[in-house]
């Protein structure tokens, strides 16, 4: 709420001697700001879903069904978050503009559809389901995808909450990825789009702290909504 001159004076104050909100009116001009949030919105909520349900699934495979090699793929597939971000990157760049994926969000939704902790916190979580249900349901006649979505699923929410919420702000704040794939400005995220305030001479900073506090929000409401259930669910798959 402090304007630039404020903001960048020797004399500082908590409170704004001059209250405005020039800040929070002018970044839309600025900064088409709600296009930018709402890129980066729809690619969150669809990576979440997306990753959250590849991880359901595999979490249930994985606790629930008992087959040659289950321990080793298991095990494999938990050395993939060994693996540091720096070593991927440059291969997975190449991959991806080789395929002539870059400046599409397929090159961003793919390569977080399949997420190695979510894996891992839903087969812990499946500990927590009796197998007794399971065989009734089987004894009953129910198909695999039956007892997947009608049982096991409403039954691990606590679990998919947490998970959510862990995927939706990994997304919400990944910063270089976009930045690499990502070539136009209608596409691009809003992660990104906040460096746009830093000139090469002058930084608005009252714009970027507007912008800064709206992108935070959606994180806030997500937690806020699924506190009580992203508790019981991290505390599951402990």
């Amino acid at each position: 709420f402090k304007p630039n001159s404020e903001i960048v004076g020797a004399d500082q104050t908590f409170w704004p001697q001059q209250w405005t909100w020039e800040n929070f009116t002018s970044i839309q001009d600025d900064l088409d700001f709600f296009r930018l949030f709402a890129n980066s919105v729809g690619l969150s909520v669809t990576i979440t879903v997306i990753a959250v349900y590849t991880s359901l699934i595999a979490g249930f495979v994985f606790g629930k069904y008992e087959f040659r090699a289950r321990g080793p793929i298991f095990a494999l597939i938990l050395s993939t978050m060994m693996i540091p971000w720096a070593v991927v990157i440059i291969p997975r760049y190449t991959m991806f503009a080789d395929a002539g994926l870059r400046d599409s969000y397929a090159s961003i939704i793919v390569p977080a559809m399949i997420s190695a902790f979510g894996v891992f916190m839903m087969r812990q979580s499946m500990d927590a389901i009796p197998n007794e249900i399971i065989e009734a349901a089987r004894i009953d006649g129910a198909s695999e995808l039956y007892i997947f979505h009608r049982i096991v699923a409403p039954l691990s929410v606590n679990a998919i909450s947490a998970l959510a919420i862990f995927q939706f702000l990994w997304v919400w704040e990944d910063y270089l990825w976009p930045y690499l794939m990502l070539t136009s400005e209608s596409k691009q995220v809003l992660a990104v789009g906040l460096t746009t305030f830093q000139g090469r001479y002058t930084t608005n900073y009252g714009g970027l702290f507007a912008a800064t506090a709206i992108s935070v929000v959606p994180v806030l409401v997500v937690y806020l909504v699924f506190q009580k259930r992203f508790v019981a669910g991290a505390a599951s798959a402990a």
